[in-house]
């Protein structure tokens, strides 16, 4: 008896284990895309969580020492050095805490800017849906077979087991 299939056919078990593994890797590709996009995020958010944690240092802990220096400096540049008096150092308190609030701002609107370039993997979602509208699409083949000829030749087939 020929073989009935001449290597251009392949079996159906060939043709499950081929499909099987092409779904498997098109998984796979689309994990590794997923990943890669947070990934990305990721470094983007911690580097807009860095700045704000950075302006909110600058903003509590160089407040007490730079008000004093500045205040300082702006009451001796206002002539308070000499005896004149300069400005009160009230006005010069004020100006440095301004200062401070100026360079804490700057910070924020980096980080800001940072968290808003973070965004959802949008190509995963997009290659994610494109694969499972494939799939619902797809209809399995219709069998030139009757059922009862197909339980015949698997009862031959484990009978001669």
């Amino acid at each position: 008896m020929s073989d009935p299939f001449d290597g251009t056919e392949r079996s159906l078990g060939q043709l499950v284990a081929s499909a099987t593994a092409e779904m498997s890797a098109l998984v796979h590709d689309e994990i590794a895309l997923a990943k890669a996009e947070i990934r990305q995020d990721v470094k983007r958010g911690a580097i807009g969580s860095a700045a704000g944690i950075a302006a909110a240092v600058v903003l509590l802990f160089s407040l007490p020492m730079l008000s004093f220096a500045l205040a300082y400096a702006i009451n001796t540049w206002t002539g308070g050095h000499n005896g004149n008096g300069g400005w009160n150092l009230v006005w010069c308190f004020l100006l440095s805490f301004a200062f401070n609030v100026l360079v804490a701002s700057l910070l924020a609107a980096i980080a800001v800017a940072k968290f808003k370039k973070v965004k959802p993997p949008e190509r995963s979602i997009a290659s994610a849906k494109q694969t499972a509208a494939i799939m619902q699409n797809a209809k399995p083949h219709p069998r030139p077979e009757s059922r009862p000829a197909l339980e015949k030749a698997s009862t031959v087939a484990r009978s001669s087991v």
